[in-house]
């Protein structure tokens, strides 16, 4: 049976034609992965012999790997598929429209246009005209009462436009995050052998037969079987759910799934399957097939959502979600995103999480509910003053009685001032808020692409302009990562440079190369220049490289020595992690004994020696005094000149019995020391300057490192961290625990408030102490402001800190794919300048949507206000619906488009943050939005009522229905587009600038937005006639109108010299939300951030409550069921892994697991099912394996509701 190998592969070769050329078929390979460790390993043995023979049958070398010729790779992607998942289909054109038109502020528009047309059409028969009184004066006029219709079609078509700008928007929007997605994952690249050659391909390049090497920090691409693994942990929970990390090997468990992460060791794998083959391709075709019948189910429940979610909710919901590449973080979520971007919000605060929201949004979300009310209020008085008015005037002045023929007539007055009424709601509404915004952060998210920060998660890049923290790693990030062995103690001398080969004993030179060149990762090596007279090139860990350089200089080669002992003679090898801060190898020597040879952090290292190699290269006693006399003569003086230490050594172990491998700490002990190494990695040279910036900027930098504190302390103060004569604290992480935690081990606040605000350097630090200072800066609440904080890191295990920051950078080049995926943006070029840059354009975000609502909010107070009293004094607003509909679209799309756009200056970096509870309209803002909203407002009204006698023309007030347009009325709307035209030059400036024009013309947008609308305004005043309700006027009107336009400048001047502090009346707007303004039952644990104003707009959806319900009941019923399971078992909380599936929030993690059914349980089944059939839930056959009910995560059949 063992011998079952290629020998067989004809008739083994299954009847489909593609997999013909291979000794294995697609489905075979797909069943052997749906095993699990024993039972894998005896399937492995009966079918096929041994790994090596799948690789046969596969037509690979497990040493050589594929040839990679063009022929063979085609013929594996027909017969096996390729590594790609397709992504979802992108909502079309139409799609984004007809959600466009779901703004209940439009249909209520477009309700009302169409009754107007309607009644145009209309003309009651006969009947006396004079019995309807005044209502009908004018219409005598035959072409007039013909033009009743063009109104109505008027408001229809700008309806249309605004539609049409905001699908095209959204569409843009998606297309660009679209391409963003397939960057990343273009960036993501594994390693393969092909040809005996290490190489890097793209993970869709990947094809089954592959050797792939896998090493600590990769996310595996596709499923494999295990060739050979040293020390090998992998992370399962993506995909079963259980935190523990399962342990691989050859004889136990070989078995390596796609979306798993390596949180230790490294190893070769066969690639046994790839795309929708691999364990999470399968998920993903259950979740296809289901999406259909879903889809069905969520139409019927569709509600539309109140008018301000239109553009909202897609911002961080439906857009953020599709762009994270690798992973959400609401992956873990019971709920499907993409279903009804209303739905999506309320049914996620079951577990509010800390990305629920960004800072900005919340703040905008609420701004934007209160004006949406103040709106409504002024729209509903407006309509109601109206009626009133008309029927007073018409029924009981005039004492008229309502006779049928002039129905329609009538009617057609309460039609008008319906539009009348909704015009002011529309005008109220900043539905160009959502737009700003995202205009703003797609221009911003584009732009620093180019400064080499990869945004993955929308919100990020503004919540960035509010960081007041930032914690940052220091190999690679403060430093260049080029690291070189510039002093050594060995032989009882210390070596302030690389010394001569001759100077070194040889037996202690033999060892120390031969230690070098095994105990280190065999990817790691360091290879020629690129270009003539370069730097040799660095590849894998570099500390690794670093010891390999300092092998390379004594005149000594390390890869005769690998290739003399190749990886698969390494008898055990405990790799490096953060716990240990050491690597080990073990060799079988040739009397039969063992030898290991480890290396790590000196001071770790040294306290395991017993031994160190004297001058001639004998071993002597090394006692606990002569190491102290060590640290403070080599090590402190090493660290103190910034170097990092680095301890070899080995041991030797008798052949007669073999020592228990698991007792770890027995074998790391009684090891002789050979050299500590001082390795320099310079300081990058732009670094101090990015740090001074972002002090002057009051961003705080914290340097958390791994490294010893003398060495810390040295390159911090290099960096300009630490300042002289300042009282800052650093301290190692041991310190740190002490202070911070009680009797009892636990983290108080209290503690940590009183560390942190000192702390610049946390060295020997653990990531558990990296993630517990975080989370203390996130949730102190000492000082002014609540802090935001910004972390970087490179490893897997910096995974939970990126995760808990409010901005997680990842190292695009030295970061591992789980750090990558934690994080929200990535730093193409792992330098920390990228960083300030970050700041940068997040502060112009913010920057953006300030000027942009300055602006906006001026033109609103004006207009509603003009729209309010104008109807109450005359019957009509001055500024007819379709003119305010383009005032709107000016103000909303053309606006957004220009202010949002304004680049960033070195001159955002010279102030303090935000802060999260800064408000959105700051008191200069005000004075601003106040001071214009009066020069406004005293013009129009002074046009309005005596405009006739200051120009000379007929009066336009009381007209009567359907009377052609006047002069008069035109040069007031006139004079309310200029007098926005040049107040939108006024708003680029929001902190009280004078010049409003510096820089203008950096921004091509916004030049040619303001003169693109001065042109339509010209051509809709001369030739808009009846649909715009305008009448062409004469050169020196318009020049008058540009003269009052252009007052608003000099305004603006005389509005910056009145003294902020002296208007004490003013009050700010806009505040985000602070804790203790959430009721205490609905603050779940851990929540960071409510936003209440989303809960409000909300409210009214019944959907929510259903969903609610649901979710409840469910919860429910898992925890009946998992009692009537397993009575005894404590149920752990639901904790979502950090983990969780690639981009695709709908991921569920499931156990892949065969696990028996208890027999007890059968009939609990049916009880089960009946609770699912009352809540409505879609069972999903692995609920009946109940392979979830071992693990700590949510239930498949929670999928969806």
């Amino acid at each position: 049976m063992a011998n079952n190998t290629s020998d067989h592969a004809p008739q083994n070769s299954t009847n489909e034609a593609q997999d013909g050329d291979f000794g294995v078929t697609t489905a075979e390979l797909r069943d052997l992965m749906e095993l699990r460790s024993a039972e894998a390993c005896t399937k492995i043995r009966e079918d096929y012999g041994d790994v090596s023979a799948i690789c046969r049958r596969l037509k690979s070398s497990p040493i050589e790997g594929l040839s990679g010729n063009p022929l063979d790779l085609e013929k594996r992607y027909a017969a096996f598929g390729r590594n790609f998942i397709p992504p979802k289909k992108a909502k079309t054109f139409l799609q984004l429209v007809w959600e466009a038109l779901q703004d209940v502020t439009l249909i209520i528009l477009e309700i009302a246009a169409i009754i107007s047309l309607g009644l145009s059409f209309y003309h009651p028969p006969g009947g006396d005209s004079e019995a309807c009184g005044q209502a009908a004066a004018g219409v005598e006029d035959e072409g007039e009462a013909q033009a009743g219709w063009i109104e109505g079609a008027a408001i229809l078509f700008s309806v249309i436009i605004v539609v049409l700008v905001t699908a095209f928007n959204d569409w843009s929007k998606e297309k660009q995050f679209r391409g963003l997605q397939s960057r990343i994952e273009q960036e993501q690249k594994f390693t393969v052998i092909r040809k005996g050659q290490v190489i890097q391909i793209p993970v869709a390049e990947l094809v089954v037969g592959d050797i792939a090497q896998i090493k600590y920090g990769d996310l595996l691409p596709a499923d494999g079987i295990l060739i050979q693994g040293n020390d090998l942990k992998i992370d399962e929970s993506s995909l079963t759910g259980e935190s523990d990390h399962v342990r691989k090997s050859l004889e136990k468990d070989p078995m390596l799934l796609s979306g798993t992460h390596v949180m230790e060791g490294s190893g070769r794998m066969v690639v046994s399957a790839v795309g929708l083959n691999s364990q999470t391709g399968i998920i993903f075709t259950l979740l296809g097939a289901s999406e259909n019948d879903e889809e069905k189910k969520v139409k019927k429940s569709k509600k539309p959502g109140p008018p301000e979610n239109r553009n909202k909710a897609p911002t961080k919901d439906g857009i953020a979600l599709e762009i994270q590449p690798l992973k959400s973080d609401e992956a873990g979520e019971p709920l499907e995103q993409e279903e009804v971007k209303e739905e999506v919000k309320p049914a996620k605060k079951v577990n509010v999480t800390k990305k629920e929201k960004s800072v900005l949004q919340g703040k905008l979300t609420r701004l934007a509910v209160q004006i949406g009310k103040a709106g409504l209020i002024m729209s509903a008085v407006t309509v109601v003053i109206l009626i009133l008015y008309f029927v007073i005037d018409t029924f009981g002045v005039q004492g008229r009685s309502w006779v049928a023929e002039c129905t329609p007539i009538y009617i057609q007055y309460f039609v008008k001032f319906f539009i009348i009424g909704v015009t002011v709601l529309v005008v109220a509404v900043p539905e160009g808020l959502p737009l700003a915004v995202t205009i703003s952060l797609a221009y911003s998210v584009k732009k620093m692409m180019k400064d080499n920060n990869l945004v993955r998660h929308l919100d990020a890049c503004e919540t960035m302009g509010n960081a007041t923290a930032i914690c940052s790693d220091k190999t690679g990030t403060l430093t260049m990562n080029r690291m070189t062995v510039v002093q050594s103690y060995m032989g009882d001398t210390h070596y302030k440079s690389v010394p001569e080969p001759s100077q070194i004993q040889a037996q202690i030179l033999e060892v120390l190369v031969n230690s070098i060149s095994i105990n280190s990762a065999y990817t790691t090596k360091i290879l020629p220049p690129e270009k003539e007279g370069g730097l040799p090139r660095h590849v894998g860990n570099k500390t690794e490289c670093a010891l390999l350089g300092f092998v390379l200089d004594l005149h000594r080669d390390y890869q005769p020595i690998r290739e003399e002992i190749p990886e698969e003679k390494l008898y055990k090898v405990y790799t490096f992690n953060s716990s240990r801060k050491s690597m080990s190898t073990v060799l079988k020597t040739a009397e039969g004994g063992f030898r290991m040879y480890s290396k790590g952090a000196s001071e770790i290292v040294l306290r395991k020696c017993s031994r160190i190699l004297d001058s001639q290269g004998q071993p002597r006693v090394f006692k606990p005094k002569d190491r102290d006399e060590m640290v403070r003569k080599v090590i402190e003086p090493m660290a103190c000149d910034g170097l990092r230490t680095i301890c070899v050594a080995y041991r030797d172990f008798p052949p007669d019995q073999e020592p228990d491998w698991e007792q770890e700490n027995s074998i790391l002990s009684e090891l002789t020391c050979i050299t500590v190494v001082g390795i320099e990695d310079p300081v990058r040279p732009e670094v101090p300057e990015a740090i001074s910036k972002c002090q002057r900027a009051g961003i705080t930098v914290r340097m958390v490192t791994g490294d010893n504190i003398n060495t810390a302390r040295a390159i911090a103060t290099k960096c300009g961290i630490l300042l002289p004569n300042e009282e800052f604290l650093c301290m190692e992480g041991k310190e740190f625990n002490t202070q911070i935690r009680n009797e009892k081990g636990e983290v108080e606040q209290e503690r940590l408030d009183k560390v942190w605000p000192k702390l610049r350097v946390l060295a020997r630090s653990s990531p558990t102490d990296k993630h517990t200072l975080v989370k203390g800066i996130i949730d102190s609440t000492v000082g002014e402001t609540r802090q935001v904080v910004a972390v970087t890191g490179d490893g897997t295990n910096d995974g939970p800190a990126l995760k808990k920051a409010d901005v997680g950078f990842a190292m695009g080049i030295a970061g591992t794919d789980v750090a990558k995926e934690a994080s929200d943006i990535i730093l193409t070029d792992d330098n920390f300048t990228s960083i300030v840059k970050a700041v940068m354009w997040g502060r112009n975000v913010y920057d953006s949507i300030s000027k942009f609502l300055q602006f906006q909010l001026t033109v609103n107070v004006v207009a509603v206000i003009v729209a309010f009293t104008g109807a109450c004094i005359t019957q009509d607003s001055p500024l007819k619906a379709v003119q305010m509909l383009w005032v709107n679209l000016i103000m909303d799309t053309l606006a957004s488009l220009a202010l949002a756009t304004e680049p960033p200056t070195e001159s955002l970096l010279l102030r303090k943050p935000y802060g999260r509870n800064k408000p959105l309209i700051s008191r200069t803002m005000m004075k601003n939005i106040l001071g214009h909203a009066v020069y406004q407002l005293v013009i129009i009204f002074t046009l309005l009522f005596a405009g006739e006698k200051i120009f000379d023309i007929d009066s336009g007030r009381n007209t009567p229905l359907h009377s052609p347009p006047s002069e008069h009325y035109t040069i007031v709307f006139n004079v309310f587009v200029m007098m926005q035209l040049f107040n939108e030059i006024n708003a680029r400036k929001i902190h009280g600038e004078r010049n409003v024009f510096e820089d203008i013309y950096r921004n091509p947008i916004f030049c040619s937005v303001v003169l693109g609308t001065f042109v339509l305004q010209i051509i809709i005043v001369q030739f808009g006639g009846k649909p715009f309700s305008c009448t062409a006027l004469t050169i020196d009107q318009w020049l008058w109108c540009v003269f009052i336009g252009v007052g608003e400048l000099l305004w603006g001047q005389l509005v910056t010299s009145v003294p902020t502090h002296h208007l004490k009346f003013l009050k700010e707007a806009g505040h985000g939300i602070t804790k203790e303004e959430i009721p205490e039952e609905e603050l779940p644990e851990g929540a960071d951030e409510i936003d209440h104003a989303e809960m409000e707009m909300r409210r009214g959806q019944i959907l929510w409550f259903r969903g609610l319900n649901r979710i409840q009941t469910q919860i429910k019923v898992v925890n009946a069921f998992r009692s009537s399971l397993y009575p005894g078992l404590e149920s752990p909380e639901s904790r979502s892994s950090i983990h969780s599936f690639m981009s695709h929030p709908e991921f569920v993690p499931m156990s892949e697991e065969e696990s028996r059914v208890p027999e007890s349980i059968e009939e609990s089944l049916d009880e089960i099912q009946r609770a699912l059939v009352q809540t409505r839930v879609r069972p999903v056959p692995a609920l009946l394996q109940l392979d979830w009910v071992k693990t700590t995560s949510t239930p498949p059949f929670l999928l969806r509701p």
